[in-house]
């Protein structure tokens, strides 16, 4: 049975409009914010399963896909989606939130530390990838991010999903759609 919260759409499919459906409603962003990260986490499994099947393998022939190189496709395609994620929430989700809820500043203000961080640590594991680490060397990157990605999305959850789900923030991000404000996994 599919999972309508995992639509797999092209994004051309998916207009990004403010004429598209995801802005012609009211969005509960506090529970569009658990999806998008429910669907990061399971993008960070799909990298490390990527380096389990690639382990230190050879290239494969011609006729096969080389798992080096599905490696970097699903390693670089996490490292897009979560620093995406990451690009919407402090462009439009935390400044319209800021504008409504100033009192969460310092919360704000410390998520964004998480952003750098992490930005740094994809930056090492895309460099890592590029560089043809054995799977050790990126099972490692994996984990730190993970920790750090996960510390940081409980945090998030708990101190903004109830914030976010105010109504006053649906009508300030009205115009914006859902992967404008969270990511492409949105």
């Amino acid at each position: 049975m599919t999972d309508p919260s995992r639509d797999t759409a092209p994004t051309a499919a998916r207009p990004d409009t403010a004429a598209d459906t995801d802005t012609a409603r009211l969005v509960a962003w506090g529970q569009e914010l658990r999806s998008v990260h429910a669907r990061l986490r399971d993008a960070l499994e799909v990298a490390r399963e990527a380096v389990d099947s690639a382990g230190d393998a050879a290239p494969a022939p011609t006729d096969g896909a080389d798992p080096r190189r599905l490696l970097g496709l699903y390693c670089h395609g996490f490292c897009q989606a979560l620093e995406g994620h990451h690009r919407g929430e402090d462009a439009n989700v935390f400044t319209a939130l800021l504008d409504l809820r100033p009192d969460l500043a310092d919360v704000v203000a410390e998520l964004q530390r998480d952003h750098r961080l992490l930005d740094h640590l994809l930056g090492e594991l895309s460099r890592a990838v590029d560089a043809g680490a054995d799977a050790a060397a990126l099972d490692r990157h994996l984990d730190g991010i993970d920790a750090v990605m996960e510390t940081h999305f409980r945090y998030e959850e708990k101190r903004l999903v109830a914030a976010l789900d105010e109504p006053a923030l649906a009508a300030a991000l009205s115009g914006t759609g859902r992967r404008a404000a969270l990511g492409p996994l949105a």
